[in-house]
Parts: C-alpha cells; structure tokens; sequence
C-alpha cells in the first residue's frame, strides 16, 4: 500500500480551532497541531505509519478507540 499524505489544510485547520475547545487533559500542549483521526486513517481501519526507520500500525478498533502497534 502507497503512503498516504496528510493534506496541508491540516495547518490552517490547527489555526482556525477555536480557543474555547475544551482539552481532555490538563497539561495538553496547545502548541501542538491537534489531527482527525479520521483523516489520519484516510478511511480506512488501518494505516502504516513510518517513524525514524520503523514501521508502526494504527488501527481503530470497533469500540471507537486507536491502538498503535509496532
């Protein structure tokens, strides 16, 4: 399978979040772009995911949570 790309508009999406989202945690870091699960996996269940040399899976389980995988 391809590697699929996130799309730039990702960027502007982080810029255009509301102030007012509420954070799960306490000691989130607000500098961080926040991404949709659903556009990481691209529509599908599972995706590869390459990091420093390794590959990892990620894949939504049927109970709507992610688990990653190496």
């Amino acid at each position: 399978m391809p590697p699929r790309a996130v799309p730039l508009s990702l960027e502007a999406e982080h810029e255009a979040r509301p102030a007012s989202t509420t954070q799960r945690f306490d000691d989130a870091d607000l500098s961080a772009p926040r991404l949709d699960s659903a556009t990481l996996l691209c529509g599908q269940k599972t995706v590869q995911i390459s990091h420093n040399g390794f590959v990892y899976k990620l894949q939504a389980t049927k109970l709507g949570k992610l688990i990653l995988t190496k």
